[in-house]
C-alpha cells in the first residue's frame, strides 16, 4: 500500500487529500481540503497550507489534476493566475514522484475506475456504462471541461481536449439574438460563455436585454438559487436556456468523439442533479438529424461521486506507477 498526495486545480479552488493505492488501483481518498486559490499566490504556498493543515510530513509523491493545458515547462491555469514549472516539483515541494493530468482528464479517470452506484440516470437507456467504446465526458464547472474515454478489453486511456472551447452555435431565434447580445462584449463567443460558471448570468443578462428587463439580481450565487428554487421567471429561463445548450453541446460531442455513452460532470452538473433529467437537455441532446435514433439509444449519466478530480488524478497516479 502506498500513500500519495492528491492535489485538484481549478478556476476558484484547490482541493488537497492523501489517497491510498495499491495493484494499480485508488483503494481509499481520505477527507479532502479546499482552498480558495485567490487566498495564496501560488501551488506551494497552497500545498504548503496543505501539509500545515494535516500537521504531517507530505509524502514524496503527488497526483496532480490542473484546470488547463498540460505539456511544456511551464503550466497556465486557464482561469487562475498560478503556474506550475513541473521541472521545479522536486526543488520546491519535495516530491520525487509525480502525475499530472487536465482536470478533466482527471474526471476522465474517476469515469474509467468508479463503480456504477457513483452515477446517476440523465436519460436514454438506463444501463451501466459501456465495457468497450467511447464515452464523452462533459462538465460545466468554473469552465466548461471536456475528455474521452477510449474503453478496451483490457485497458482504457483517456484523451485530454479542449472542447469547451468549440464556437457556440444557436439553433433558433432566441439563441441568435442571445448569441447577438454576448457578442457585444466577447470578440468570440465559445460553448463555455453559456455552459459554465458565467454562463447563467450571460444568459441571464442577454434575456433581459431582450426583454426590455431589468435585472433583478447581481450575484452569480443568488441568480443560480433563485433559477433552482424556480423563483424568478427570468431566471427560470435563463436556466431552461441553459440546460438546453448544455444537451446540444453535450450531443455535438458524442457525436463528433464516437461515443456511445456520455457523462456530465462538474460543479454546476451537480447542482442540476435534479433539475437536469426533467429539463430540455435530452430533447437537445437527440436532436440531431439522421442521428436522432442513435443519440436516443445512447445513456447519458451524471457523476455522482463528489470528488471526481481527485479521485481521477490518484487513479492516473496509480495506473501510471502501478
Amino acid at each position: 500500500m502506498r500513500r500519495v498526495a492528491v492535489a485538484d486545480v481549478g478556476g476558484t479552488h484547490a482541493r488537497f487529500a492523501l489517497a491510498e493505492i495499491e495493484g494499480g488501483r485508488v483503494v481509499s481518498l481520505g477527507e479532502p481540503l479546499k482552498l480558495q486559490t485567490s487566498d495564496h499566490a501560488s501551488f506551494q504556498l497552497a500545498w504548503e497550507e496543505f501539509g500545515r493543515r494535516k500537521a504531517i510530513d507530505l509524502p514524496e509523491e503527488l497526483a496532480l489534476s490542473f484546470a488547463g493545458p498540460v505539456g511544456g515547462e511551464v503550466l497556465k491555469l486557464t482561469n487562475n493566475p498560478w503556474v506550475i514549472r513541473p521541472a521545479l516539483m522536486k526543488e520546491r515541494l519535495g516530491v520525487e514522484r509525480f502525475t499530472i493530468v487536465n482536470d478533466f482528464g482527471a474526471v476522465g479517470y474517476a469515469v474509467a475506475t468508479l463503480p456504477d452506484e457513483e452515477f446517476r440516470h440523465v436519460c436514454g437507456p438506463d444501463r451501466s456504462l459501456p465495457d468497450e467504446g467511447m464515452v464523452s465526458i462533459v462538465g460545466p464547472g468554473t469552465g466548461l471541461g471536456v475528455a474521452a474515454l477510449l474503453r478496451g478489453p483490457d485497458h482504457y486511456d483517456v484523451i485530454e481536449t479542449e472542447g469547451g472551447h468549440i464556437d457556440f452555435a444557436p439553433l433558433d431565434n432566441l439563441e441568435d439574438q442571445i448569441l447577438a447580445h454576448l457578442r457585444r462584449n466577447f470578440r468570440r463567443v465559445s460553448a463555455e460563455r453559456l455552459i459554465a460558471g458565467r454562463g447563467l448570468w450571460n444568459i441571464y443578462d442577454a434575456l433581459a436585454a431582450i426583454e426590455g428587463r431589468d435585472t433583478m439580481f447581481h450575484d452569480e450565487k443568488e441568480l443560480w438559487t433563485a433559477a433552482l428554487e424556480n423563483r424568478d421567471s427570468l431566471a427560470n429561463a435563463a436556466l431552461d436556456r441553459f440546460c438546453l445548450t448544455l444537451g446540444a453541446v453535450a450531443g455535438d460531442m458524442a457525436l463528433a468523439q464516437g461515443a456511445s455513452a456520455v457523462v456530465i460532470a462538474g460543479g454546476l452538473g451537480l447542482r442540476l442533479i435534479e433539475h437536469l433529467p426533467r429539463s430540455g437537455f435530452r430533447d437537445r441532446f437527440i436532436a440531431k438529424g439522421r442521428f436522432e435514433r442513435r443519440m436516443d439509444d445512447m445513456p447519458v449519466k451524471l457523476i455522482t461521486y463528489p470528488e471526481p478530480g481527485l479521485y481521477g488524478a490518484a487513479a492516473a497516479f496509480a495506473k501510471e506507477h502501478g
